[in-house]
């Protein structure tokens, strides 16, 4: 049997806003004034702690990274908590895939605090009980390590999986986990990234073209092949 395992952030709930406010208020407590939009996309996919070693000491903070961490965390799921939305048609091929006893898990760079928070306030915490952090593994995205671990607790061999991303460090991961992936990503330009050539279906607009018919029809067709 197929297991799906999810990306969290941008693949079923679109989080960045959040993730980039909670970020650039971190960095304006350390005096990072000017922190823009276009410069958090350039780490979409890549978890927060790898995130913050990296703007570190690009901007030369002194704060250790652990401090940082722990001001994200905290100012990122007070925003979580207040508001997150599951894409539709995201939630809808969740449910579907639910209804038919698909195995499932999630797998993301996010602090498993915030996955749970997320999760919970957008009820797919019903669907999804089968959860990794990054936290939990030695190494995050673009390394496999998160997904293979999701798919060691879901008891399945990584080339029965298929993996859900928006980014192309999870593009690449699940490649190295040897996996299948749908790819649709966050930032549509992104889509010529050589690492979605590996995908095995592209949504190249996102979200905006991505329908539960369409991956179900797409998993349907691998399930009989």
């Amino acid at each position: 049997m197929i297991s799906v395992i999810f990306d969290l952030d941008g693949t079923l709930v679109d989080s960045e806003p959040n993730y980039y406010e909670s970020g650039r208020l971190t960095l304006e407590r350390h005096g990072v004034a000017d922190f823009t939009w276009e410069e958090h996309a350039r780490f979409i996919g890549i978890g927060t702690l790898e995130t913050l070693e990296i703007l570190r000491e690009r901007y030369a903070l002194r704060a250790p990274v652990e401090q940082l961490l722990a001001e994200q965390n905290a100012s990122y799921l007070e925003l979580a908590r207040a508001r997150t939305d599951a894409f539709p048609e995201m939630r809808k091929f969740v449910e579907r895939l639910h209804g038919e006893g698909v195995p499932m898990a999630v797998a993301s760079g996010s602090s498993r605090e915030a996955i749970d928070a997320v999760l919970a306030g957008t009820g797919l915490d019903a669907l999804l009980t089968t959860v990794v952090s990054a936290e939990e593994v030695p190494h995050g995205k673009p390394a496999p390590d998160v997904f293979l671990e999701a798919a060691r607790r879901l008891g399945a061999r990584p080339a029965d999986c298929v993996v859900m991303e928006d980014a192309a460090p999870g593009a690449e991961a699940a490649h190295a986990a040897g996996m299948a992936c749908v790819a649709i990503p966050y930032v549509a330009q992104s889509a010529d990234d050589p690492a979605f050539a590996t995908a095995g279906l592209l949504f190249r607009a996102g979200q905006a073209q991505f329908t539960a018919e369409a991956a179900h029809d797409w998993l349907s067709a691998r399930r009989a092949a």
